[in-house]
């Protein structure tokens, strides 16, 4: 006659079972946590890449509107203005509030005659509008007086 002795690492069945679905339960878990995790959002223009490269100085308002779509809004500053905004924000945790992390306002400039005469690419860098192309901070005038309301309106959000 043989003696089974049970094994003390397995237990009983309903042991196995019960740890069976606390195993199970945890995967689910952390499943549904996943889903939890940060999401980024981009709103506004989307800028396609390489199409700043492709406008040139003296290029026309229309080569402009192929290539770089409807602008955001229009302006008129010595001439017209094309706005195109954007705004990417990040949320660390489903259900939390979004965090801006980066504004942008890019800018193309044209003369009487419709041709491009300058472009900015306007974020904040410090708190302050700064201009990522000429490397440059916009100081006073009709400019800055356009710009700051926009990123005050885009901050709002």
């Amino acid at each position: 006659m043989t003696v089974s002795v049970p094994n003390k690492a397995s237990g009983t069945p309903a042991t196995r079972r019960h740890r069976l679905r606390a195993a199970l339960a945890a995967t689910l878990m952390c499943a549904a946590m996943a889903g939890c995790t940060g999401e980024t959002f981009q709103k506004g223009y989307i800028l396609p890449p390489g199409a700043l490269e492709q406008i040139q100085i003296g290029a026309s308002q229309d080569q402009v509107l192929i290539v770089m779509g409807t602008p955001s809004t229009v302006a008129t500053l010595n001439g017209e203005v094309f706005y195109y905004i954007s705004q990417r924000a990040e949320r660390k945790v489903a259900f939390m509030q979004q965090t801006v992390i980066d504004q942008r306002v890019i800018a193309i400039y044209f003369d009487n005659n419709r041709q491009v005469t300058r472009l900015a690419n306007y974020g904040l860098k410090d708190g302050k509008i700064f201009d990522f192309i000429s490397r440059t901070t916009p100081t006073s005038g009709q400019e800055i007086s356009y710009l700051q309301p926009l990123f005050k309106l885009l901050s709002a959000k």
